[in-house]
């Protein structure tokens, strides 16, 4: 049977319209427009820990993973924790290790279909270069954030892993929940009569060598949107910056919040976090407040003080970090929100694995 002509263009845009539909197309957080023919199924990571990311949408992240950069990998428990799950994690390829190293000849070779690379890589002279050869090898690039504008594009950026991954509903899923507790916090502090409490924020908190602090970036934003004034923007110019112990006794702050982890237990510090459990965690936080200098504070006499995971900065689960601080701050406003449910909650219903410790401390009463 021979084919008329219009019959050739039907069939043609027939199957256009076929490839139109299975193509993916996401625009990543930097505006670039990623085309992929199917969703990606062999992906690199530019940040090992964003596998837990993508358990927040994909009910085994671990599948889908074939390389990661080391530089901000799992740490210890939460490895553990996904290794009983998923054994296979044990065979993602390691792509770089160093802080913003990473080896386009080793992504090359694992024939990935994406990788994800992060805000904070756009720009650096090594990764550019790493970029253009990766995607002159046909390997498409895309980039999300969750760590330096972690209100603005955390949610954007799993909407777009979740476009690249064939995960959209459970993205808006998880959007919906993120939102739903961000627009409580807001509304309740519109009134513009809302004291907001002077904090100092002590980052990678420890006795001796006081103090590293805030002044724009992550937790300042976090601070603000609790309901707080950030004291460490008045003098601290950058995202980082230290003060004196004498600063922080003069400056009278209202409330003292104090960041820790596993990585402050060398240093005598405040430690929390995956792994850790609940008295070793008071024990270093009392430890920290009783302390010289620290045990004069106002807000430690007052009972105004807490510390919190250091590494809630890195994840949208750090809207249970907001919700924390907003209780901070605001005791009479937020006595019905519990960010412990908050975190059961998202392990419940959207994480694969739980991983145990302690993610907050207050002073034992």
């Amino acid at each position: 049977m021979t084919l008329t002509r219009p019959l050739l263009a039907a069939l043609a845009l027939i199957a256009s319209f076929g490839s139109a539909v299975a193509d993916v197309v996401a625009t990543d957080i930097l505006g670039r427009v990623v085309h992929l023919p199917e969703p990606a199924r062999h992906i690199v990571l530019g940040e090992g820990r964003h596998l837990t990311v993508l358990g927040l949408i994909h009910d085994d992240p671990v599948s889908l993973v074939t390389g990661w950069r080391l530089d901000k990998a799992l740490d210890e428990p939460t490895m553990q924790a996904y290794r009983e799950k998923f054994p296979d994690i044990d065979e993602i390829r390691p792509v770089g290790s160093g802080n913003r190293d990473i080896s386009a000849e080793a992504i090359i070779a694992l024939h990935p279909d994406l990788v994800v690379l992060t805000l904070i890589d756009q720009g650096d002279p090594g990764m550019e270069v790493a970029r253009q050869q990766i995607e002159a090898a046909g390997i498409p690039v895309a980039y999300v954030d969750f760590f330096s504008h972690p209100q603005e594009n955390s949610i954007p950026s799993l909407q777009i892993l979740g476009k690249l991954i064939g995960a959209e509903e459970r993205a808006e899923e998880f959007a919906d929940f993120y939102e739903a507790r961000l627009a409580r916090i807001r509304d309740r502090l519109a009134a513009p009569d809302i004291t907001r409490p002077r904090v100092f924020f002590h980052v990678h908190a420890a006795p001796q060598s006081c103090c590293s602090t805030v002044g724009t970036g992550v937790f300042h934003d976090f601070i603000t949107t609790a309901g707080g004034q950030n004291i460490g923007n008045d003098t601290v110019k950058g995202v980082l910056g230290n003060v004196s112990l004498e600063y922080l006794i003069g400056a009278d702050p209202d409330v003292y919040i104090a960041t820790g982890g596993t990585h402050m237990a060398v240093r005598g510090g405040l430690v929390l976090g995956s792994g850790v459990d609940a008295d070793t965690a008071q024990a270093s936080f009392d430890k920290l407040i009783s302390a010289p200098g620290f045990s004069s504070l106002r807000a430690v006499e007052e009972g105004r003080v807490a510390g919190v995971w250091h590494l809630f900065n890195d994840s949208p689960v750090h809207i249970a970090l907001i919700e924390y601080l907003a209780k901070t701050f605001h005791p009479d406003l937020f006595q019905d929100v519990d960010p412990a449910a908050t975190l059961a909650e998202i392990n419940a219903r959207f994480l694969p694995v739980t991983v145990p410790g302690t993610w907050w401390v207050t002073p034992e009463q």
